[in-house]
């Protein structure tokens, strides 16, 4: 079948089967790996992407469901040569250690400074709540995500 969709800003055609997840698409199909597969089953969140503004599990989102959506990944978040704030800030907070969950997180943040550019610590808590990190502990992760947050405003 063949899949419409606009994908970090540019528009893509692409052929796929009816059963294929968007993970694999993107990362198999379209080499942006930047995406990663943690658990396969939605339950840690490092497969976040953006599908018309809001987080989705890429891991259980058939491809075919983004059909005339926008769909934003890590890749697409950055201008061409410069990180977007929510990068800087978890490199400057240390909430980037292994990295393998970071995409995922930053996906949700951004998603939430989307909705709600002021929010309070509970509120990135709750907001980020999906997405499982082993190595930061989250303070690190939450004070990156308020101070992107008061840097965007």
């Amino acid at each position: 079948m063949t899949l419409r969709f606009r994908l970090n800003g540019r528009d893509v055609t692409v052929e796929t089967s009816a059963g294929r997840r968007l993970l694999d698409l993107l990362r198999e199909d379209l080499g942006l790996t930047g995406t990663k597969e943690g658990c396969g089953e939605g339950e840690c969140g490092a497969c976040t992407v953006l599908v018309d503004g809001k987080p989705r599990l890429a891991c259980l989102t058939a491809a075919i469901q983004v059909e005339g959506k926008d769909v934003l990944t890590i890749e697409g978040i950055a201008a061409p040569g410069k990180l977007h704030p929510l990068q800087e800030a978890f490199l400057a907070t240390a909430g980037v250690q292994c990295g393998f969950c970071t995409p995922g997180l930053i996906m949700a943040a951004y998603a939430l400074l989307q909705e709600n550019p002021h929010p309070t610590e509970d509120e990135v808590r709750e907001y980020l709540a999906g997405n499982l990190c082993r190595c930061t502990g989250y303070a690190q992760v939450v004070e990156a995500v308020e101070r992107a947050a008061e840097r965007m405003r």
